[in-house]
């Protein structure tokens, strides 16, 4: 008999067509009634599938008494309540590696996006606008000083494309990493201040919400531009709308926003903001590649061998 697995949101359709040939799959997020939905198959299901910002609260983890693993199509664990996992004995595994090129590179698209002003010239060419002057002088990427929050996978991926524009590199995190070749900066404010763009590739959660203050936009200041491909919670959302809208801050690059698909509508008619809807690993390659992953860490676990990538 196939072991009963919850797809929490959508995925590749693909990963949740093998998904259904391999297991018994119930679609939690096409349920018009999901509290119905998960009485009637919940004491059944053993494994859930679930996306970075989809996740899985204490509240459905607790209404799947059977639950052994959470299958995460994303490397942000963020949203799923691992203190219920832990307390409980269920596995927890993500998809670590295979993304990060892909997150790196459009981390480097924004800068490139916001600095040479991409998205506002195609709006300025399209709106015929270009016919009555010239849109203006751009910001120059190449040689200028790269600020990253976050040196994990991705920080060092993008440091790594940042290095092939000879960018001086400079980063923050929780402790010092002696084994890279990049400046650690103790102070977040301060690697704002020194900083041309401060890009965002730290992990979500209680420990970095907010993190990104007034503080460090003011500290960044008029000229700095700011780039987030981690999580919109990273960042003082509120703070950072009165600071472009000042002009406190000279730009952003944003793919992460606090309650998405909800954006803040008053970033949609700047023209020094770039917006994206959180697509960073967006590709058919790597959500392939993902997908492979939630399917091989369930099919392994319900086979009783060890899952693939874990969450410690």
């Amino acid at each position: 008999m196939k072991p009963e697995v919850l797809i929490v949101a959508a995925m590749m359709r693909r990963v949740m067509d093998t998904l259904a040939s391999e297991f018994t799959a119930h679609r939690l997020w096409e349920a018009t009634d999901q509290a119905a939905l998960l009485a009637s198959v919940g004491p059944r299901i053993r494994g859930i599938a679930t996306t970075g910002g989809r996740g899985a609260e204490a509240k459905l983890i607790a209404a799947l008494p059977a639950l052994e693993i959470i299958a995460c199509y994303g490397v942000g664990t963020d949203a799923i309540d691992l203190a219920a996992a832990r307390a409980r004995g269920i596995v927890v595994t993500n998809t670590p590696d295979v993304l990060t090129d892909d997150v790196a590179d459009l981390g480097v698209a924004l800068l490139l996006a916001a600095s040479r002003r991409i998205c506002e010239g195609d709006r300025y060419v399209r709106s015929s606008a270009w016919l009555k002057g010239d849109m203006g002088l751009t910001r120059k990427f190449s040689g200028s000083k790269v600020g990253i929050l976050g040196l994990g996978r991705i920080g060092q991926a993008i440091a790594r494309r940042c290095a092939a524009f000879d960018c001086a590199i400079a980063w923050h995190g929780p402790r010092a990493k002696p084994d890279v070749p990049y400046r650690f900066v103790p102070s977040l404010v301060d690697l704002a201040k020194e900083s041309d763009f401060l890009v965002l590739s730290c992990p979500g959660g209680a420990a970095t919400r907010n993190l990104v203050d007034r503080r460090v936009l003011d500290a960044l200041g008029p000229e700095g531009i700011l780039v987030n491909v981690s999580r919109g919670s990273v960042v003082d959302e509120a703070a950072l709308v009165a600071a472009l809208a000042e002009g406190r801050l000279g730009g952003a690059a944003l793919d992460v926003f606090v309650d998405e698909p909800r954006v803040p509508p008053a970033l949609f008619a700047m023209d020094n903001v770039v917006l994206q809807p959180h697509v960073a690993s967006a590709t058919v390659e790597t959500r392939g590649a993902m997908g492979d992953l939630v399917i091989n860490n369930l099919r392994n676990h319900f086979a009783g061998k060890p899952v693939i990538t874990p969450v410690r």
